[in-house]
């Protein structure tokens, strides 16, 4: 038995009805790829007091790379890939992003500089290297309040809230967005990111050139 030819005839959707396909297809995140700056000039081979402390670290903010470094591969797959790269405004996180990106646009931006480590007032015949003063002085100001009329930590919290806020809205076009920055404002950062729903998918730590890649639950 032959079946008969039949035609289906669909009815046109009304305009004000119809969905384009991008709102039916919900957009994916890019990552965000936060990463450390590459090792500094500045020795920390040294035993320093408190009050000499406060002068390296001004020494070190606006100091740059030991010569000599290349950026591991993988940091340079990220920034290859990345739909935005960011950097903070300090020469040694500018350096890094310079010789990663390879020719690619980089926004400069203060808003990820590290948080400050201005030193306790510890006496001057006890001494450190710049490398435990740091752990000591990140201690006395996360615990204590200790900022010595910089940067407090509440205030540095609320700056970290508002940088994840930057890069999410970034990455919410599907590109990745990769980040030159410091490692404990990198780690503030991270926190918000995990508290707004992103997860760490790839983790190198917080050694120098190191990435810490979030993506979106």
């Amino acid at each position: 038995m032959v079946r008969p030819n039949v035609m289906t005839v669909h009815q046109p959707i009304p305009a004000d009805e119809a969905q384009p396909v991008t709102d039916l297809v919900a957009q994916k995140p890019g990552a965000i790829i936060l990463t450390r700056h590459g090792e500094p000039a500045l020795s920390r081979k040294c035993l320093i007091s408190a009050r000499q402390y406060g002068d390296w670290w001004g020494k070190y903010e606006i100091g740059g790379l030991l010569a000599g470094q290349t950026p591991p591969p993988e940091l340079l797959i990220a920034a290859e890939g990345a739909g935005v790269i960011y950097a903070s405004t300090r020469p040694r996180a500018q350096e890094t992003a310079i010789a990663a990106a390879r020719g690619k646009a980089i926004v400069s931006d203060a808003l990820f500089i590290e948080a400050p480590l201005p030193p306790p007032n510890f006496p001057d015949w006890f001494k450190l290297s710049p490398k435990w003063w740091g752990v000591v002085s990140r201690f006395w100001w996360h615990a204590f309040d200790h900022h010595d009329g910089q940067e407090t930590r509440r205030q540095a919290e609320a700056r970290a809230e508002q940088a994840a806020q930057v890069l999410i809205d970034r990455a919410s076009g599907g590109r990745d967005v990769l980040v030159f920055a410091h490692g404990y404002f990198n780690h503030m950062v991270g926190r918000r990111l995990k508290a707004d729903g992103w997860r760490l998918a790839h983790n190198q730590g917080f050694k120098y050139w190191s990435q810490r890649r979030y993506e979106k639950r």
